[in-house]
């Protein structure tokens, strides 16, 4: 396999404070690019999000599409405003259109406690957090999407779809990524996180993944209910490992799980398919925050590290695993010596943060 020598970055910044996180992202990742050796990154800046769709009326123009599904990742800040909905009262989520589009099946929410942030736990275990949850991105409840059904004005339905297809690979992605993170001193177990007591949907689901858990012996698998799973979130959330769900509970879990990391503003994502792979910070677009250098780029530094470290994987290209060690090193680095977004109470803003973490990186040993 040749090895590639240059990565084609298609650019969504989208609305609000996305703007403002996307641009010291980029020069972040060309320096941590630059430093880590033999990786060349090219950006695409394409326009999306509702600013797109009150301007154009299109939230995702087709050659915005095109591109994306040309390039080698997309990387996506935030999209949507509360104030700019859909005829059918919803907001614009192009986001959801690429996931759907392209296939991303498995959406990727790690949770780690940051480097000198003060744990939102009491229990010291949780200064330490270290799990994954994998969120199915492509149908479940979000099937409904732009199909409800309201009849009469008195009922309104929405219908969850769960595929054999889609949750074997969301399984086997599951359990790949368990036996990585067990090479590296985890548990290497997955939790199939359902409502399998109440529907038959989940009852399929939980069935599916016995299916595939049997693949893997080596492997721990097990099952829980979300209920249960969001109250051990809270009170044991350092026995997790990976944790495989549903869209819609995935989407809710997944914020329970920044807010153990300290908010938003320092959780990042990948959606990710066969081909192709979306990483964009959790957070939303913050139209009240926009324009102020309020804003914590973190989960879009981290995210863009995501990036890096998937392009290396998939290319095979160490450099880029090493580009992406560095930029989570240098943020590790500017949290632990004391630099505290305006999130979490602290005084820097966007671009006091975006400095110190390029301050780090030209301190940096490329090699971790």
């Amino acid at each position: 396999m040749k090895v590639k020598d240059e990565f084609r970055i298609a650019v969504l910044p989208g609305d609000g404070i996305g703007r403002e996180v996307t641009e010291p992202c980029l020069a972040i990742l060309e320096t941590a690019a630059r430093r880590a050796g033999n990786v060349a990154l090219s950006f695409e800046t394409l326009p999306a999000g509702a600013g797109c769709y009150r301007e154009t009326g299109t939230a995702l123009p087709r050659p915005t599409l095109e591109a994306a599904r040309k390039a080698d990742a997309i990387l996506l800040a935030a999209m949507g405003d509360p104030a700019v909905r859909y005829p059918d009262g919803t907001e614009i989520a192009p986001q959801l259109d690429l996931r759907f589009e392209f296939g991303l099946y498995a959406g990727v929410r790690p949770v780690q406690t940051m480097v000198g942030l003060p744990s939102v736990l009491r229990d010291p275990r949780a200064e330490t957090l270290d799990f994954v949850l994998i969120r199915e991105s492509t149908e479940g409840l979000f099937a409904s999407r732009g199909r409800s059904l309201l009849v009469n004005d008195q009922v309104a339905t929405d219908t969850m779809v769960i595929t054999r297809r889609v949750s074997e690979r969301l399984f086997d992605f599951a359990f790949a990524l368990a036996r990585g993170r067990k090479t590296k001193g985890r548990p290497g177990r997955v939790t199939c996180v359902d409502k399998a007591n109440v529907f038959g949907s989940f009852a399929f689901f939980r069935k599916v993944f016995d299916e595939r858990a049997a693949r893997h012996p080596d492997l721990g698998a097990e099952h829980a209910y979300v209920d249960a799973t969001a109250l051990n979130m809270v009170r044991r959330p350092w026995d997790l490992d990976v944790l495989v769900t549903e869209n819609m509970f995935g989407d809710i879990l997944s914020d329970l799980g920044a807010g153990l990391m300290g908010g938003m503003g320092f959780a990042p994502s990948a959606d990710i398919g066969d081909e192709h792979a979306v990483f964009q910070p959790c957070h939303g677009s913050a139209p009240d925050i926009a324009g102020q250098d309020k804003a914590n780029p973190i989960a879009m530094f981290l995210s863009g590290a995501m990036m890096l470290e998937w392009l290396g994987d998939k290319h095979a290209v160490a450099a880029s695993r090493s580009a992406a060690s560095l930029v989570r090193r240098a943020v590790d680095r500017v949290l632990a010596r004391g630099t505290r977004p305006m999130e979490v109470g602290g005084d820097a803003g966007t671009a006091a943060i975006a400095r110190a973490v390029a301050r780090e990186l030209d301190t940096l040993d490329p090699v971790a």
